[in-house]
């Protein structure tokens, strides 16, 4: 027999911390076990300190921008990647403390270090103890899939995680993937002062945006001088000629050139969840092709009394829905609620600067259903604020149901987008009709004051 819980967490990210603070509150007896640092992707390797690593990058074109807004700076801009990343690990380290600290402090719960492996249904090993629960709930999340790329294996390159590591701005990233992690990289490195190329295997960048929001983001990436290549495949991977310190990547696509060379390579095509060391088939814990563990819409596994949240079951690969995953599960338990994941609507964003926000379908989702209905488009070119803040790129795109005028999707490119978006997702959830929006009066200068002009002007999805 081993050491027998009420519930049992695997892993500590934003589903699995506040779900076993919610469980002890209850009065349940609650293990969790965390094998490396606490507070997941988000607050390590994922959001938290990729966004410090944006705001720095954005200070430093704003800078250089300052100009067109009548400031001038002597001197040229410098930056101190050393200083950014100990700026980036403060930060880290204060978030991912604070909740361990948090967990051990708490009353109810039991903190382990280790790695988690089942060993039979509703039993784990970890840390050398065998863990029994009557609830089991797996938040192992994810990490970066690496392809099998002739040579790749040969050559020194870095991982959405490992790049964090750098103090310094590389000469020439190259960037594998030119989607949403890929694009972030790719513009902060190019403002701290490095060459940037981003290799994409498909015709456009972020392929699963409407064609227009994909040319917009490739058009504000290359304002900025970033190198895109798409439709490229990449052959192989090997060092850089002539024995320099480097990659080089052989390609293959109409009209590209054979070989791309750069000091790093950062790859950035996909990710991959935790759970090829879970010991799911011991579990009895059914996964996808892909490895996801596959659940219901109330996020229960195929074994009795076991529950994944979070990246790891392919419902969703964001802080926000492993956190609403955590909602969901808590609520349905101990509240005696039915929510489902597929109550949720789609939501994320893109945090290049101007940053795109994303609610509900895209157009393209849209016109393959068949559905009747409209759509508006607005540019950040007729909008005070962004001319006020000399940040014009992008435009504002709704589309919603022709007979209700309910809200189906929208696009936010521009300032201020990821901002918009989230606040379009009320009336969503609300499924009231846009005109709502469209009567509304938001104060002026704002970027939402012109929604309802957008709203005004919505046609036949043609």
């Amino acid at each position: 027999m081993g050491d027998r819980f009420d519930a049992l967490v695997i892993g500590s990210g934003q589903a699995g911390n506040p779900l076993t603070r919610r469980l002890a509150e209850a009065g349940r007896r609650v293990a969790i076990v965390e094998r490396k640092r606490f507070g997941g992707t988000c607050v390590n390797v994922g959001c938290i300190p990729t966004k410090a690593w944006v705001a720095s990058a954005r200070a430093a074109h704003a800078i250089r921008a300052a100009d067109a807004l009548g400031v001038s700076v002597s001197g040229a801009v410098t930056v101190d990647m050393a200083r950014i990343k100990a700026r980036k690990d403060r930060i880290v380290a204060q978030g991912s403390g604070g909740i361990e600290q948090g967990l051990r402090r708490a009353a109810g719960v039991t903190v382990i270090q280790g790695h988690a492996r089942f060993v039979a249904p509703r039993t784990v090993r970890a840390d050398g103890r065998t863990l029994e629960a009557d609830q089991v709930f797996i938040n192992v999340g994810a990490r970066a899939f690496v392809p099998p790329l002739p040579g790749l294996d040969g050559v020194p390159f870095m991982t959405n995680s490992t790049v964090l590591d750098l103090d310094r701005a590389p000469a020439h990233l190259v960037i594998l993937g030119g989607s949403y992690i890929g694009l972030e990289f790719g513009q902060m490195f190019r403002r701290f002062g490095s060459e940037v190329t981003i290799v994409e295997r498909m015709d456009r960048l972020i392929p699963r945006e409407d064609p227009d929001v994909s040319a917009a983001v490739r058009g504000i990436v290359e304002s900025e001088g970033v190198r895109v290549l798409t439709g490229a495949d990449v052959g192989a991977v090997e060092g850089a000629a002539g024995g320099r310190q480097g990659v080089r990547l052989r390609l293959k696509g109409a009209g590209l050139p054979e070989t791309v060379e750069g000091s790093h390579l950062l790859v950035a095509i996909g990710r991959r969840p935790n759970t090829d060391d879970l010991g799911a088939q011991e579990g009895g814990i059914a996964l996808d092709k892909a490895g996801y563990v596959a659940v219901d819409d109330g996020l229960k596994t195929s074994a009795p009394g076991v529950w994944a949240l979070g990246d790891c079951n392919g419902r969703g690969a964001f802080t926000h829905t492993s956190y609403n995953d955590y909602e969901i599960v808590a609520a349905n338990l101990l509240e005696g609620a039915s929510r489902k994941v597929s109550d949720r609507i789609a939501s994320y964003a893109l945090y290049i600067d101007p940053p795109l926000g994303r609610a509900g379908l895209t157009e393209t989702q849209v016109r393959a259903s068949g559905a009747k209905a409209l759509v508006g488009t607005y540019p950040m070119t007729g909008i005070a604020r962004a001319r006020l803040k000399n940040e014009t790129q992008g435009f504002m795109k709704i589309v919603a149901a022709a007979d209700t005028r309910r809200i189906l999707g929208a696009a936010i490119l521009g300032v201020e987008g990821d901002e918009i978006a989230g606040a379009l997702l009320t009336p969503m959830y609300a499924g009231t009709s846009y005109t709502v929006l469209q009567n509304s009066v938001p104060p002026h200068p704002t970027i939402g004051e012109f929604l309802p002009v957008l709203l005004e002007e919505m046609k036949p999805l043609a």
